[in-house]
Formats: C-alpha cells, structure tokens, sequence
C-alpha cells in the first residue's frame, strides 16, 4: 500500500466556542414554504423542538426546496447503501475527523460505537492516526477516506483493495458518502454548530 502522509489536526481550526452563527427561527416565524419542508424532514425524528430539527437540517432549512432534496439524498446514504453500516460509519468517522466538525463527531462516535467499531479504532481515527486493523474491510474503507480526504488522490493500491472489499459499486457509493458529509461537515463549520448543552467538545484544543 502506499504511504499515508499523516497530518496533525489544525488546533486553530478545532477552538470551536459553541457560539453559532445561525440566526434561528421559531416555527411559527417560518415562511409556509420552510414549514412544509420542516414537517417533512422532522416526521418520525427525535429531539425535534420548535422550529429546531438539529444538527446541519437547521441550517439548510434557510432554503428549503434544497433541504428537502438533502434530506433525500441523506437517507439514501444512510439506509440504502450496499454495505454494512459498520463500513459507512468508518468513513464518516474519517470524513468528520478531517474537518474537525464538532456536531459530525458528537452525532457519529455513538453510532460508529453501535455498529461494533472498536473503541481504539474511533479514537486514532479522531486524532488522524491510521488505526491498527484486524479487519481488512475496516482497513480498506479507512485507508480510501483518509487518502481522498487528506491527499486528495487514491493510491492504486489502496484503491484495489477497496474494489475487493467491497467492488466498485461499493466504492462510488463510499467516495459519494465521503462527499455528502464533507458537506454536513462545512456547514456545520461555517455556522459553528456546537454539540448539544453540557456535552464536552470532541476536537477541544
């Protein structure tokens, strides 16, 4: 396999302060048009309180044909893809580590946890270490996200692997999962959407 580069995690990057830009709304002060698309996206949701879904759907709500059509495609993602949920979530993992996103990392280690990811698999791939693998799957959807994230390019080698693994089938749908929460991640990022009150900060500085 080629040689992952390792990079240290922006400190800078990862001094979030909870303080989030996102101007909220209450339902009642919503447009029709964005409490349409609110009752879509919140049917059969947990936590949903007042004009409030939570994590990246408040913010695309400011546009809510768009979050409508995301909220699609997430589910896509999320429920109707070839592999095990284990595989989907290793690369989440990876995806969220990159961008250091505060609420992807909160919302995803307990998921990750669930599907039966070892707990020093989550916690090197937090720190943008390469985990020590004893499942060659795990290693090769790991290896495909860190290299597309943090090089940009799939090495050959990499690449063959993760078509054995998983086919190319299984490799689009992992490149295209990578690229839909490289979006959850920025714009959780760009309005600085924090972890819930009283929970400690994944990436703290």
């Amino acid at each position: 396999m080629g040689q992952l580069v390792q990079r240290p995690l922006n400190k800078e990057r990862n001094r979030e302060n909870n303080m989030e830009r996102l101007t909220r709304k209450t339902y009642a002060e919503m447009s029709p048009t964005q409490q349409t698309a609110f009752d879509k996206i919140a049917e059969g949701r947990s936590g949903v309180s007042d004009g409030r879904i939570g994590g990246p759907f408040d913010i695309w709500m400011l546009n809510p044909e768009l979050a409508e059509t995301i909220d699609t495609l997430g589910k896509q993602f999320r429920f109707n893809l070839s592999m095990d949920r284990r595989y989907i979530e290793i690369a989440i993992l990876v995806t969220g580590a990159y961008w250091t996103s505060q609420y992807e990392w909160f919302a995803h280690e307990k998921m990750a946890t669930d599907t039966g990811v070892p707990a020093d698999i989550i916690q090197s791939i937090k720190t943008g270490e390469r985990p020590d693998f004893s499942d060659a799957r795990d290693a090769a959807v790991h290896d495909l996200a860190y290299e597309l994230h943090r090089i940009h390019h799939i090495d050959d080698a990499t690449y063959q692997r993760a078509v054995d693994a998983f086919g190319e089938h299984g490799v689009a749908e992992l490149i295209n999962l990578c690229g839909f929460y490289t979006m959850v991640s920025m714009s959780l990022n760009t309005f600085k959407i924090g972890v819930p009150d009283g929970e400690k900060l994944p990436f703290d500085a």
